[in-house]
């Protein structure tokens, strides 16, 4: 009888799908610690730094007709608009952060021994089963390999070396079931690819809001008051521009996280191909031909 499918890798994966499932609330609880340590920030440090610059400025200003008030990091960054990039792009980065130390425990596992095999002992499909439920059992037995790549996929591939007695079957279901979990980590990535496109559109809400607030002030800036204008415009431009930095930022990280994770999915049909499949015999049932088949 051949050994069915695999319980423990489906209530994982029904696990993350479920509305108040641990992913679901890691992703959550990053924003709720994003939204509190940028407020903390903003409350205690960019604002009052702000406000500052901005009254000794109006002060010096008062004396000399010709001071030029400076740009300082608190004045680029204290408007609203900034404070959500700057909680988004934090988000962000956490949740990167954890995707690299789940790639990082994933590529661990390539160097553990999955296979109880004696030197020069090769997996018969017969004997597949036995392999099979041995390493089903320790995968059971360990919660954290349930939820890892690369023991569901060795397990692919030796329940269908036992089922189809084929070794090109059985290299298939590597192929089959590495590219399943490659579309599964790059669907992980479908959050962060919103948050780098919805920086630059927060900043484009700023640049708008920006340019209304100074058509409102126009005609002040025409009796000769132009401090609206020229604060609206600082609104405008500084919001573009630390939303386009940010965004910079985080393609470059997305860029890297992409490659780790193509390189994992390889290195894991690579481990499989070696360990597991270079493994398989078939014993010939033909007369006149080789004891076995590869």
């Amino acid at each position: 009888m051949s050994p069915g499918p695999f319980p423990h890798e489906n209530s994982s994966r029904k696990s993350r799908q479920s509305i108040l499932s641990r992913d679901f609330l890691i992703k959550n609880f990053a924003l709720l610690v994003s939204i509190v340590a940028v407020w903390m920030l903003y409350s205690s440090y960019i604002r009052p730094a702000a406000e500052y610059v901005a009254a000794e400025s109006r002060l010096r200003a008062a004396q000399d007709p010709e001071f030029t008030a400076p740009r300082t990091l608190p004045v680029v960054l204290k408007d609203w608009e900034q404070q959500v990039e700057l909680t988004l792009f934090v988000w962000a980065a956490i949740l990167m952060t954890l995707k690299l130390r789940r790639l990082a425990v994933e590529n661990r596992m390539l160097g553990l021994s999955y296979l109880r095999l004696e030197a020069g002992e090769r997996i018969l499909p017969d004997d597949a089963l036995g392999h099979y439920k041995d390493l089903y059992a320790e995968v059971n037995s360990t919660r954290s390999w349930s939820e890892r790549i690369l023991p569901n996929v060795i397990l692919a591939a030796l329940h269908r070396f036992h089922a189809t007695r084929s070794i090109q079957d059985a290299a298939q279901s590597i192929k089959e079931r590495a590219d399943v979990a490659a579309d599964e980590l790059e669907a992980d990535l479908s959050l962060t690819r919103y948050i780098v496109w919805a920086i630059p559109s927060v900043g484009f809400v700023g640049t708008v809001r920006g340019i209304g607030e100074a058509l409102a002030q126009a005609q002040k800036a025409l009796s000769g008051d132009i401090s609206g204008v020229t604060d609206a415009l600082g609104l405008a431009f500084n919001s573009t521009l630390v939303a386009l930095l940010l965004s910079l930022v985080l393609m470059f990280m997305l860029h890297l996280l992409q490659g780790r994770q193509d390189k994992l999915i390889l290195d894991i049909q690579n481990f499989c191909h070696d360990r597991v499949v270079g493994q398989m015999k078939i014993p010939s049932q033909e007369s006149g031909t080789p004891a076995f088949q590869v």
